[in-house]
């Protein structure tokens, strides 16, 4: 067991840090001295909420963390969460995780991350039971560590303290794969023709895992879109709930879905919404998803739609879905957006509102916005949108519920950017 704490850290951060009004408000700047921050994550509970983030320089990547004791409103100095420093790996859709677990007095923290591996990338955990102020038992995530790379991984925690595990895989593109090649694979090798996307796309795999000694990793199916982020939840009831883009006939990029009462066997996978979105490529835009305590499950996703006049081009939009049995979900509703939306996330407040954040393309720059919705038994809900007002590039937020409000969270600036923290009211 190895114990990586706030010595030699702290000093270090302390000037940068600050917990003060910003651009964008009240909150906190979150940095790291001769570093950029950004792909930031955030869980929150109550009065607690924890941070992670990427902070690279210098060819090198680290993993940090600061957690508040009040609701989001102020943050303590970060820590460093990775062992090895320097060998983490992040990216815009596949930023480190981070999960809440019940614990005496204060919740537990578990952060996930990628990081370099001998043979592709890897993907490891650390906890922490102090409140964030150390971390230990970094060790790989059951599964994770064949030969290849993988990533746009997504953790969640269940109510008993059980955290587990999504990500993509290409384990079955790694050199010397002891899996069979598929009949494509087969027929390309003889013709020397270009594989069919979707056929190739059968080599990306969706895996699973949960984050204790005794878990082995499950496929759970191929076919993925593999640069799009991952979304994995969890009910009252331990219920494990799972969203992904998947790659159809046609090359067709639309949102999938699956889910698993015990956790361990999960349903045949559903389309979300018919979107028919046909791209030669990946959009590196992926899914949102949250279960309510009456098991209802929301679902956001960004989609390519028909210009509204002959003379237009397509654009991105984003659009909510909900189901109460998984099994189906209502006709897709469009989110308020302005320009060109990107990157959504997806929170239940305490009061039941269901808010939306995403970053935007306007005036030359990138903007956060986030849209509050009412839910309703039946009928088409209103979501209300906000702009939350900067006066530098933001981009990537994230969201929680805590306290009674929401805690904000976003990549600021450009070039050596910072992490900044906004708390809004309900």
């Amino acid at each position: 067991m190895h114990s990586f704490n706030r010595i030699g850290v702290v000093v270090a951060l302390a000037a940068a840090w600050a917990s003060s009004p910003g651009a964008a408000g009240s909150g906190a700047v979150l940095a790291v001295p001769d570093r950029a921050s950004a792909n930031v994550s955030i869980a929150a509970s109550g009065r607690f909420a924890a941070i992670v983030w990427a902070a690279s320089g210098s060819g090198t990547t680290d993993v940090f963390s600061a957690v508040s004791h009040d609701g989001g409103r102020s943050f303590a100095a970060p820590v460093r969460v990775n062992q090895t420093a320097g060998d983490a790996s992040a990216g815009g859709e596949q930023p480190p995780r981070v999960a809440l677990t019940p614990g005496k007095g204060i919740p537990g923290i578990v952060v996930v991350w990628g990081a370099k591996g001998s043979s592709g990338t890897r993907l490891l955990s650390a906890r922490s039971k102090d409140g964030g102020a150390s971390f230990f038992d970094e060790r790989p995530v059951p599964g994770s560590d064949a030969a290849g790379n993988r990533g746009w991984e997504s953790i969640a925690a269940k109510p008993n303290g059980e955290v587990v595990a999504l990500w993509l895989d290409h384990r079955a593109l790694a050199s010397g794969k002891s899996a069979p090649m598929t009949h494509a694979e087969h027929m390309h090798e003889a013709t020397g023709q270009k594989m069919d996307a979707v056929a190739r796309a059968q080599l990306s795999k969706l895996y699973f895992s949960r984050l204790d000694a005794a878990a082995t990793a499950q496929a759970l199916t191929g076919g993925v879109c593999y640069c799009c982020k991952t979304t994995i939840a969890t009910g009252r009831d331990g219920a494990v709930y799972a969203a992904w883009r998947h790659v159809y006939p046609g090359n067709i990029r639309d949102i999938a879905f699956t889910m698993s009462k015990d956790g361990r066997t999960f349903a045949a996978p559903v389309r979300v919404s018919d979107d028919k979105w046909a791209i030669d490529g990946c959009p590196e835009n992926g899914p949102a998803l949250a279960v309510d305590a009456d098991n209802r499950i929301h679902v956001v996703w960004p989609t390519l739609v028909p210009p509204a006049a002959a003379s237009g081009e397509p654009t991105l939009s984003l659009f909510y879905a909900v189901s109460t049995d998984g099994r189906r979900f209502t006709p897709r509703q469009p989110i308020p957006t302005e320009g060109v939306p990107r990157h959504p996330q997806l929170a239940l407040a305490e009061n039941g509102d269901i808010v939306v954040g995403w970053d935007e393309q306007a005036s030359g720059t990138r903007r956060v916005v986030i849209a509050r919705a009412r839910p309703a038994d039946g009928g088409t809900i209103r979501f209300v949108r906000e702009t939350i007002d900067s006066a530098q590039r933001a981009d990537y937020p994230v969201v929680a519920a805590a306290d009674g409000g929401l805690v904000l969270a976003w990549t600021s600036g450009s070039g050596q950017t910072v992490i900044r923290t906004m708390r809004i009211g309900n």
